[in-house]
């Protein structure tokens, strides 16, 4: 579990966005520990997606500071975030659909130089999933969408990561998948790499997650462990149907 004494993985101290003049986050603090999942809930609209272009430089903060591992990566841009072990799992996983399997996991490794290593991690994750490995030289787009979300798990992973964002995973999944995709989650967790999750499922995200944070209008209202939140009466009747 996360300590105090701990310097945090990612850090967000103070930020503000800004879109032209519209506000879009409003002195949100973040905190993910090293080996920790955090979860980030909220509805449309409330700064979720603008988080992960935070995180990896796409926007950048009008006021306020990002840290990773206790470094000021706020100036940085996105390559260098990534090669620092930064990945992401996007929305609606995102893959280059005319190229082959292997062929988006090789670009999940650009960053890298080291072809031994390269060819260790791909066995590494067709170990992790076997239906890549079997998918390995079809085209991403032909993949159904349980399918299309292992290889862009896989695909992150061929990074060497240590932290991996997650927006939205189990948007477009079919509901028997839901539960498939948050347990694989974990399973990369417990290989000790750190996840922030951005999600509208409160219930599958919580359910794996350390801590959360709920966002409403760019702003963090609630925030604490993820057993007290599934607990939390008003997170119910947002977010959980209670």
């Amino acid at each position: 579990m996360a300590s105090e004494a701990q310097t945090p993985l990612l850090e967000f101290v103070g930020v503000h966005t800004h879109y032209g003049r519209i506000p879009i986050l409003k002195d949100v603090n973040y905190r993910v520990y090293p080996g920790e999942i955090v979860c980030l809930l909220g509805g449309n609209a409330s700064g979720k997606s603008t988080t992960m272009k935070t995180i990896l430089g796409i926007v950048k903060p009008t006021t306020g500071k990002v840290f990773f591992d206790g470094e000021d990566i706020t100036g940085l841009r996105t390559a260098e975030r990534i090669k620092r072990g930064i990945a992401t799992v996007p929305e609606n996983r995102r893959l280059f659909p005319h190229l082959t399997v292997l062929e988006n996991l090789e670009m999940g490794a650009y960053t890298r130089k080291d072809a031994e290593g390269i060819a260790s991690d791909l066995e590494r994750v067709f170990e992790l999933y076997p239906r890549v490995f079997e998918r390995r030289a079809q085209r991403a787009g032909t993949l159904s969408g349980g399918e299309q979300q292992m290889v862009a798990f896989a695909r992150a992973l061929m990074s060497r990561p240590r932290l991996i964002i997650m927006d939205e995973p189990s948007m477009g999944l079919a509901p028997a998948l839901v539960d498939q995709s948050f347990d694989t989650i974990a399973e990369i967790n417990k290989q000790g790499v750190s996840i922030f999750v951005v999600e509208q499922n409160a219930t599958a995200a919580l359910s794996i997650a350390n801590r959360g944070y709920v966002l409403q209008n760019g702003q963090v209202v609630m925030e604490g462990a993820a057993r007290e939140l599934l607990e939390n009466e008003e997170l119910k009747r947002a977010y959980l149907g209670g």
